[in-house]
């Protein structure tokens, strides 16, 4: 099945690169290897970007939309992408963590002890 060309525009972008790159990078200096874990890396990705659609469905079309049925009942409902962002957001955390993916402390980051 061919890629719509919304899907292609992240597929093909520079931050779709360095997102992917970095897991792997994280992934070796963490000593993980194994083709398993690089298809969870894929797996990260293709979520990563159909949440990048999601948010451009909900930001074109905004948090609330209206609907006709067809039977003459029209209104007003919730954009269903919120949802949908919403759990994939949680699949895409929960892949890091099996895949053992922390953040990275950087300089300046406030810890637990400088609180």
């Amino acid at each position: 099945m061919a890629a719509n060309f919304m899907t292609l525009k992240y597929l093909e972008s520079e931050t779709y690169e360095e997102i992917k790159t970095d897991l792997l990078c994280q992934l070796a200096i963490n000593g993980t290897s194994g083709k398993h874990y690089i298809d969870l890396i894929n797996d990260y990705m293709d979520l990563w970007v159909t949440k990048s659609l999601l948010v451009d469905d909900i930001q074109e079309r905004g948090v609330s939309i209206t609907y006709d049925n067809g039977g003459g009942q029209t209104g007003v409902k919730k954009n269903d992408s919120i949802e949908q962002r919403i759990k994939v957001n949680v699949q895409m955390l929960k892949l890091l963590d099996s895949l053992g993916i922390k953040p990275s402390r950087q300089d300046g980051d406030i810890g637990d002890e400088d609180m």
